[in-house]
């Protein structure tokens, strides 16, 4: 299985996208734009984000079996979407003024178009995420979703469902990072864990979701 490891990307002004290049090889499209607020913004959005989310520890029901994790959710959106995954449906709640202010953000840069956010609370590198894609037929076919990273840097690591492939990058505070086209299709991702983190991480993905 070959293994491909981004160290580091560059890190670019706000909205200047001319490097930014698609870190997969093939079958899909994820692009990482690096720090896009400065260091302090990102410090004020974590704190904002731990205190005015509704968090929840997320559930999962797997071969029957109710789970709970330590991991905490949140869901936001234009309107009360439901969204289903792992067996479990959420209802969207309304937006914060400074989830707005985040995916207005996202929207200035990627171009595309969002009307919800899951937000996830990783309070140590300990807690993770398993391989998955978000492919739910919820979401738009191909659509955009970007990933904004606040607090502790994370690896955040990629699997082609086929050739099993991986290819590995370090999300820092205040980062985005933009999956596309066929990349839920042929790739899996995931959120290792890791004993060496100790600071909490909380990671945006703003979505399409479709009717």
């Amino acid at each position: 299985m070959q293994k491909l490891y981004i160290q580091k990307v560059s890190t670019m002004d706000l909205f200047n996208t001319e490097q930014v290049t698609n870190l997969l090889p093939f079958d899909g499209e994820v692009e990482y734009f690096g720090k896009v607020m400065h260091p302090e913004k990102a410090q004020h959005y974590l704190q904002q984000l731990l205190t005015t989310i509704e968090w929840r520890n997320d559930e999962a029901v797997i071969f029957g079996k109710h789970i709970i994790t330590k991991r905490k959710v949140a869901w936001y959106g234009d309107r009360d979407f439901s969204y289903t995954y792992s067996n479990i449906t959420k209802q969207a709640l309304p937006w914060t003024p400074e989830l707005l202010a985040l995916k207005n953000l996202c929207e200035k840069i990627t171009g595309a178009t969002y009307n919800s956010c899951l937000l996830n609370l990783y309070h140590t590198g300990e807690e993770g995420m398993a391989w998955h894609s978000d492919d739910e037929k919820t979401l738009g076919h191909h659509a955009a979703i970007a990933s904004l990273s606040f607090g502790a840097p994370r690896k955040f690591a990629f699997k082609h469902k086929q050739t099993k492939q991986t290819v590995s990058i370090i999300l820092e505070a205040g980062s985005l990072l933009v999956m596309q086209g066929a990349t839920q299709a042929n790739w899996l991702h995931r959120l290792p864990p890791t004993k060496k983190v100790t600071e909490p991480r909380i990671n945006l993905t703003f979505r399409l979701m479709v009717a």
